[in-house]
């Protein structure tokens, strides 16, 4: 098994793009690695706020043909983001583990409609502190594993 590219200050070298494992899910997205941007988000639709502290969402993973994903997590709390729009919107958050780059890790990710985004999440610096470095010229230095059935993992 090859190594993860290194920084060579031991910690993790990874592109301006990556595939992100959400293993809590069982998915794998394509993702933004955006260190202008404090927390990380996924693209969502229709979400219910449960009893217990849960809440209810489709992940939304492909454009076409679109494929959702049913997730029940637990709910973080609630933010209020001010986007690249300038229009300061109002998210839940929750909690999950992230993969990338051979590092599990527990992130917290606010649920957001990024349906005109090329990218289904965007991992920001709380994310990715401490542990990775972003070369702004690469991308995909983390490859998608591939499952036993042949499906991406």
């Amino acid at each position: 098994m090859q190594a993860p590219p290194s920084s060579g200050n031991g910690k993790i070298l990874i592109g301006w793009r990556e595939y992100v494992a959400l293993p809590d899910w069982g998915i794998t997205v394509r993702a933004k690695i955006d260190t202008g941007a404090r927390t990380s988000a996924l693209h969502v639709e229709q979400i219910e706020v449960l009893p217990g502290g849960r809440v209810r969402f489709e992940a939304v993973l492909r454009r076409a043909p679109e494929r959702s994903i049913p997730i029940e997590a637990p709910l973080v709390g609630e933010t209020v983001v001010r986007p690249s729009s300038g229009e300061p919107q109002a998210r839940y958050v929750v909690a999950t583990r992230m993969r990338l780059g051979g590092v599990e890790r527990e992130i917290h990710l606010g649920l957001v409609s990024r349906e005109h985004m090329l990218c289904r999440m965007l991992v920001g610096r709380r994310a990715l502190e401490g542990q990775f470095v972003v070369d702004p010229d690469a991308k995909y230095l983390h490859r998608r594993k591939r499952r036993q059935d042949g499906g991406a993992a």
